[in-house]
């Protein structure tokens, strides 16, 4: 297990599930802090999230189709194609993505790469150059089968709470959608 910080720490594990989320570069205030003296990095992520699904600033080129289809794509190529990790769980927010994933190689062989391609696919459907994904990722351990099924739910409830579909199965990018599998 290898642990780093930037702002927020990282855990770097092989063969255990982990609640990842990426975001848009630009998608919160500018100026939003999250101080570590007065949240606790599950406070901070909870707010950072509560923002993300109200949208109000910054870009959502991830609510374009062309664009949330080819996130899906390379979601799913990931496990299937690449064999990178087990995808449990995913959701592509208009401005945001949470996935739930049990890595079987080191972050920088598969987050990077995810982000990388998809940044740079996107940045053409967009006819743009620059930077498409904030820099650091949110990632937390699960550590239980209770905890798996929890942020499963949450993840795949995520649009629903955003007011984005009625039910997580009628939210087209996400798991619940491809699977029916939410509760």
């Amino acid at each position: 297990m290898i642990h780093h910080e930037r702002r927020l720490p990282h855990w770097d594990l092989v063969g255990e599930p982990m609640f990842v989320t990426f975001r848009l570069h630009g998608s919160l205030p500018v100026g939003r802090a999250f101080p570590p003296a007065l949240l606790t990095n599950g406070k901070a992520f909870v707010v950072m999230d509560r923002f993300l699904d109200k949208a109000d600033t910054g870009p959502r080129y991830l609510g374009m189709p062309a664009i949330a289809e080819l996130v899906v794509t390379c979601l799913r190529g990931g496990e299937q194609r690449f064999h990178r990790y087990a995808l449990h769980s995913f959701v592509v927010m208009p401005n945001h993505v949470h996935m739930l994933v049990t890595p079987s190689v080191v972050s920088a062989k598969w987050l990077g790469p995810l982000k990388g391609f998809t940044a740079y696919q996107a940045n053409r459907i967009l006819g743009r150059t620059g930077t498409f994904w904030q820099q650091e990722s949110y990632d937390h351990v699960v550590r239980s089968d209770a905890g798996l099924e929890r942020v499963r739910r949450y993840i795949e409830n995520n649009p629903v709470k955003a007011g984005l579909a009625a039910t997580a199965e009628d939210y087209r990018w996400s798991s619940a959608y491809l699977n029916g599998t939410a509760a």
